[in-house]
């Protein structure tokens, strides 16, 4: 169904005080879309507050440099939000994700909304906003920009354009289309710069990064005549390397490049027990309908769940599930 716009309209111009949150770990479209969605909240003369359950990871940083998104129960605690009139749920639909937050959410008497671009959903009690064939949520904010008749800046436009990049693989992912590329231009006339974008994301490395990938890499398997890659990531290798759990972002992508491969997994420990799981497919595999088995969910061709559980059962449960799961 497409979005319906005069109704999300009518909900932001009746209301002045908006709480804006998003998922658990996130990245520029997350970060972006939020970003993006309180510039063009305040270019309306609302008053808005973005709180997440988790900090910006120190790689994102350079997306928001006035500082602007908060995290709960650092910067700021439940009791400070209860004044909103309008609680925005961006790019996930999922209560799991949304971690710490998902209490304030629960407790809200606000209006809920969800603005998302990912299939599955939860029952939030909220009104949906979703189109699940749009490449990135930043593409529907810059959307509700013009349904909103606000002007792009560059303030609102480079977020918005980290988010649709990001979440296309830089425009090489298959969710790319002619819409993708118009949104892009219509923010980089607007004052997105992409070389500066693409700098402060993949060219900005600390040496514990570095070498935590390396270790990522040397453990990458194939299975199933070359088709399947599958790798990990313990505990121990933050320590040893001194690398950050968000330095994983993105490495699930670089064993696609082998030749061959059509699916990956990589399981990563997490510092408050189980293992987030990102899966990866460029063939008819659905990675959606995989990581739903464990209760997680994305996208068609990427998605993500959370699995309690040794490491050595982890592993064979998750493989299992692929393997069964590979056309």
């Amino acid at each position: 169904m497409p979005i319906d716009w005069p109704k999300f309209v009518e909900i932001v111009n009746s209301h002045e005080r908006f709480l804006l949150t998003s998922h658990m770990r996130p990245d520029c479209d997350a970060l972006g879309s939020e970003l993006g969605m309180a510039g063009i909240l305040r270019a309306l003369g609302k008053h808005v507050r973005i709180v997440n359950g988790q900090s910006t990871p120190p790689n994102l940083a350079f997306i928001d440099p006035g500082r602007e998104i908060r995290s709960l129960g650092n910067d700021v605690q439940a009791s400070d939000l209860a004044d909103a009139q309008v609680l925005m749920v961006l790019d996930t639909s999922a209560w799991q994700q949304l971690g710490p937050m998902a209490d304030v959410v629960r407790q809200a008497t606000a209006t809920k909304l969800v603005l998302d671009h990912h299939v599955g959903e939860d029952d939030m009690g909220a009104q949906l906003f979703k189109d699940t064939l749009a490449e990135a949520t930043g593409r529907l904010v810059a959307q509700a920009a013009e349904h909103l008749d606000v002007p792009l800046t560059p303030q609102i436009a480079m977020p918005l354009f980290a988010a649709v990049a990001t979440d296309t693989g830089w425009f090489r992912f298959n969710s790319t289309t002619a819409e993708t590329y118009r949104t892009a231009a219509r923010l980089i006339e607007a004052g997105a710069s992409p070389p500066e974008i693409y700098r402060a994301l993949y060219e900005q490395d600390t040496l514990a990064r570095v070498k935590l990938r390396g270790r990522i890499l040397e453990r990458v398997e194939t299975d199933m005549n070359g088709r399947l890659a599958h790798t990990f990531v313990r505990l121990s290798d933050f320590t040893e390397t001194g690398a950050l759990p968000s330095d994983t972002e993105d490495v699930i992508n670089m064993t696609l490049a082998i030749a061959g491969v059509e699916a990956a997994v990589i399981m990563v420990e997490q510092i408050n027990g189980g293992f987030k799981l990102s899966f990866r497919s460029r063939c008819a595999l659905d990675c959606n309908q995989l990581a739903r088995q464990f209760d997680g969910g994305g996208h068609k061709a990427a998605a993500g769940a959370m699995l309690q559980g040794r490491f050595e059962e982890v592993q064979r449960r998750v493989l299992d599930a692929v393997r069964a799961a590979m056309p």
